[in-house]
């Protein structure tokens, strides 16, 4: 996924088959006993994509309850927006009388989206998921020569394959790109249009990231400038919220910020050129060298387990 400009379709209704059935005990007990706690049809929800869907920059604290540093200078294990979208769904359910969500997250930072689609798609098939949210292509359309039309029909045919199950899928358009990545605006605004109507085609929900506004605003972004700050994962997670149709827990998640101070000329030369420095080289150089940030690194969460909201 690109980053935004800070100036800046109807989603479809998708088909309701599901792979897992909720507990049928549990949801007569539920509405029972509070009829205003619906209860939710997605049991098992896997989550396969790169950098995006790990979670990028939204460290979980250490193991010892120690907080994690912000950034690009956390080694902690990453939350990020799906896991609180997890967090949200398991809560939903247990408000419910549902048993917890089970939940998997196999995405990897630096993937491709044929990595996505050939590595992780399969197992989370495999999972018996009844909800996927399958994010990817941002990698790709950094890449000079993307073809997005190609692009898009690979990820058409995992949705066709994933809908076949029976499970829900959530999409997600692009970011709108800015700053020193407004060369990617274009390709992402044409993956964007392609990713609505395959969508259409087959009853899929879409994350709409063009369009949520307050992450127009930079400092909901991280120190790279590619990946959310926590509170920028907070609100995508709402937003995928309001993509499945559900309510989100804070209505003002597409709020703006509070006006920002202006950043004097020279201050910002000198983070430019820090940011050229410590990110943008070092990206080039994976390139030259043909290797990834994901590199030997395993996914946070290979099997769905009962998951339990944190925090």
């Amino acid at each position: 996924m690109t980053t935004p400009d800070p100036t800046s379709p109807e989603t479809p209704e998708p088909a309701r088959t599901v792979a897992v059935e909720p507990d049928a005990a549990a949801t007569a007990a539920a509405e029972a006993a509070d009829p205003t706690s619906p209860p939710l049809r997605w049991a098992r929800y896997v989550a396969v994509g790169d950098s995006f869907s790990e979670g990028l920059w939204d460290p979980y604290p250490y193991d010892d309850g120690t907080p994690a540093p912000a950034g690009t200078a956390s080694e902690a294990k990453q939350r990020g927006w799906a896991d609180r979208l997890a967090d949200a769904l398991s809560a939903r359910r247990a408000a419910a009388g549902q048993p917890p969500l089970e939940y998997a997250n196999l995405a990897i930072r630096g993937r491709l989206l044929h990595q996505i689609l050939d590595e992780q798609v399969p197992s989370a098939l495999a999972a018996e998921p009844d909800l996927v949210s399958l994010v990817g292509g941002g990698n790709d359309i950094l890449r000079p020569n993307a073809d997005i039309d190609a692009l898009s029909a690979e990820l058409e045919d995992a949705v066709v394959r994933i809908r076949a199950t029976g499970a829900d899928v959530l999409l997600a358009a692009g970011f709108k790109a800015g700053g020193a990545l407004a060369f990617t605006h274009g390709r992402t605004g044409v993956y964007n249009s392609n990713i609505w109507s395959i969508a259409r085609r087959h009853g899929a929900y879409v994350l709409d990231l063009w369009g949520l506004r307050a992450l127009f605003d930079l400092r909901l972004w991280s120190d790279d400038r590619l990946h959310l700050t926590p509170e920028g994962h907070d609100r995508v997670a709402q937003a995928a919220l309001v993509a499945l149709g559900l309510e989100p827990d804070d209505a003002r998640f597409d709020a703006p910020l509070d006006p920002a101070p202006p950043v004097p000329f020279v201050e910002k030369a000198r983070a430019d050129a820090q940011w050229a420095r410590t990110h943008v080289v070092p990206w080039i150089e994976r390139r030259i060298r043909r290797t990834s940030s994901g590199d030997g690194r395993p996914a946070k969460w290979p099997e769905p387990t009962r998951w339990q909201p944190w925090g």
